[in-house]
């Protein structure tokens, strides 16, 4: 006889909670959202308010052990914007962005890697461990995941002067070539890869790359039913302001054209085209500030967020 936990113990007796019933008829429903995802990687872009928030990333991690033990193989890169900027300014080292990404010298990149392959990237493999789930972390350097190259120079405007000048972002790389041997070899092992997002170059040089970025090749070189980026918004706005529910490759692309894309949401539009084009089935930009974020995107019909399809 297999031991409960505590808190699974029930009494048989007295009247039925009204809200069991509600409780069954969701798992019940789920039905047709677990057959659809049994078997299949689904790579999460783990960032922003859902890893800052004390509560939200324990949901998260609870949910991820739960689509493990559903069937799904999820796969998770992680960002650090916000931890790394903190750690430098602990320090002392001083820090620049161009065109949204980091502007990042020999002295950054170490303290990136270190901030991100080991404070973060062990946090939330000890969250996952936390609630029952196996995790392991690796960077994309393990077993030379993420070939990277360097990004190419930037022109940005300076918003005083209004005069332009090139950027040299220093070790900030894009993906060349991802070997994803180690992923299928974790996903076999029963093990849930945590996965931060820095890159080798053939030479051997480290590169920093964006988490997003990242999450996009890999998930089409693992050929994966969804790819699902957590962020600070609501998803993709039109230009009232309001939700986009679903878009297509051709309105994503209208979008930032027309400028109603603007900011950080071109990179994330732009990294949806290119995993849908590469093969995944679709792509979510998700309100990483709604609890259980992930479980509502996969096991119901409402989503919380833009899909792209």
């Amino acid at each position: 006889m297999i031991d409960k936990p505590d808190h699974m113990l029930k009494t048989r007796r007295g009247k039925m909670n009204p809200d069991l019933h509600f409780q069954a008829s969701l798992l019940s429903e789920a039905l047709p959202f677990m057959q659809h995802y049994d078997a299949q990687t689904v790579v999460i872009k783990y960032g922003g308010h859902a890893m800052g928030d004390e509560r939200l990333a324990r949901l998260f991690a609870r949910d991820v052990v739960l689509l493990k033990q559903a069937g799904i193989n999820p796969v998770i890169v992680h960002g650090g914007g916000p931890q790394i900027g903190g750690m430098l300014e602990r320090l002392g080292v001083k820090s620049e962005f161009a065109g949204g990404l980091r502007v990042t010298d020999a002295q950054t990149i170490e303290i990136v890697e270190m901030v991100l392959s080991g404070s973060i990237n062990k946090q939330i493999v000890s969250n996952i461990g936390r609630h029952g789930g196996k995790a392991v972390g690796i960077s994309g350097k393990d077993a030379n995941l993420m070939i990277a190259r360097k990004s190419e120079r930037r022109t940005v405007t300076d918003p005083d002067s209004n005069l332009e000048r090139v950027i040299d972002l220093g070790f900030v790389g894009e993906p060349e070539q991802v070997r994803p041997h180690i992923i299928d070899v974790i996903i076999k092992s029963d093990l849930i890869p945590v996965i931060a997002p820095i890159g080798m170059s053939r030479s051997g040089e480290t590169y920093n790359i964006n988490a997003d970025t990242f999450a996009g090749a890999l998930a089409a070189a693992l050929n994966a039913k969804r790819l699902l980026l957590l962020t600070d918004i609501q998803g993709v706005l039109d230009e009232k302001g309001e939700l986009i529910e679903a878009l297509s490759l051709v309105r994503a692309r209208a979008l930032i054209r027309d400028g109603t894309a603007k900011g950080g949401m071109i990179p994330k539009l732009e990294t949806c085209i290119q995993a849908v084009e590469g093969g995944v089935e679709a792509v979510v930009i998700n309100d990483g500030r709604v609890p259980h974020a992930l479980l509502l995107e996969l096991y119901t019909e409402h989503g919380a967020g833009t899909l792209i399809s």
